[in-house]
């Protein structure tokens, strides 16, 4: 079964409202770690609008599972990763006027840069990781790069179903789902580790779970907002019960 990576960008959201130094994003990846969570995520962007470098240094201390660094493939952010040694390191697109990642990274267009930045990750012993959306030949260009893994975008899949009144068995949703199903053969056809993610919520999870090969499934969004009202060890563990069919 997938394990669960958590997210923990949007508790650095929620302090930079204030620019103050609470509430922590460190405590988050103590307690997500402590309610089953296997993978901790946290997305260094290059305007510092959430998670802050200290907040990397930091985490990586804490962190007895996997720590994945999301982050723009740009001179910087390799360097940083390079010398944060964090477990993987995904690259995804970023735009500065977006609200948060809008689509999965076009490897086609850019495969010679992104195979240069590969290749600085694998040699300081980073795992390289490719944010993309469910579509084969970008997939394809992804491991042409050198990617280890790919974490498919799952946005679509979760509008679809939010577009729909919550139904599951929507033909829209099934359309998604047939992608993501097609999209991750293609990832473990290619030699890579299946990973998924965006907009995925306690409602909306089951069908993903049933997608064949999957490792780890990325999310955030959900998981903080639950913890609004129970506290996030209570809300990674209700998603790790979810994930685990308990």
């Amino acid at each position: 079964m997938p394990e669960l990576g958590l997210n923990i960008d949007h508790v650095a959201t929620l302090r930079q409202a204030r620019r103050t130094y609470e509430p922590d994003p460190v405590w988050a990846a103590v307690e997500g770690q402590l309610a089953g969570a296997r993978v901790i995520t946290l997305h260094l962007r290059e305007d510092r609008r959430h998670v802050q470098d200290h907040d990397l240094e930091r985490v990586a201390a804490v962190c007895q599972v996997r720590l994945n660094l999301e982050m723009a493939a740009t001179e910087e952010m390799v360097g940083i990763a390079c010398h944060a040694k964090p477990t993987m390191a995904t690259l995804v697109p970023e735009g500065r006027l977006e609200i948060t990642t809008e689509g999965g990274l076009d490897i086609v267009a850019q495969q010679r840069e992104l195979a240069e930045a590969v290749g600085r990750l694998r040699e300081a012993g980073v795992r390289p990781s490719a944010f993309v959306d469910p579509d084969i030949g970008q997939i394809q260009a992804a491991g042409a790069a050198g990617f280890e893994m790919c974490e498919l975008h799952t946005g679509p899949y979760a509008r679809a179903w939010h577009e729909s009144g919550g139904l599951l068995d929507a033909p829209p949703v099934g359309l998604e789902l047939e992608r993501l199903r097609a999209a991750g053969d293609a990832v473990v056809g290619a030699g890579m580790r299946l990973n998924a993610g965006h907009a995925l919520n306690y409602l909306n999870i089951g069908p993903v779970l049933a997608i064949p090969d999957l490792f780890e499934l990325h999310i955030g969004h959900a998981i903080i907002s639950r913890a609004v009202f129970v506290g996030i060890r209570q809300a990674v563990a209700e998603m790790v019960r979810l994930i685990e069919g308990r």
